[in-house]
């Protein structure tokens, strides 16, 4: 028989399946649990919500850092300075 999952465990399951997929015992434990408990049902929305909303913040971070390294354009000069600048912070560390 098996045994009832406690909403503890059942928000570990909730967690883990976002990262990998849950074994037949653990995803049935889950959706028996699931079925029972409003409070589990709404973290697990919670943690789908939030899942979705950094991925969508990488993809926006990662769209914006594309943006600003092709915008960006060094002076001759400019390039010196920093080329120097970075030789003598690799001078002091070493």
């Amino acid at each position: 028989m098996m045994k009832m999952l406690t909403c503890k465990d059942a928000s570990h399951l909730i967690s883990e399946n976002q990262e990998r997929p849950l074994g037949f015992r653990d995803r049935w434990g889950l959706k028996l649990h699931l079925m029972m408990c409003v409070y589990c049902r709404r973290f697990e929305q919670q943690v789908a919500l939030m899942r979705k909303a950094l991925r969508e913040l990488g993809r926006r971070a990662e769209s914006e850092s594309e943006d600003i390294a092709e915008d960006i354009e060094f002076t001759p000069e400019a390039r010196e300075r920093i080329r120097k600048a970075v030789a003598e912070r690799c001078n002091h560390e070493h």
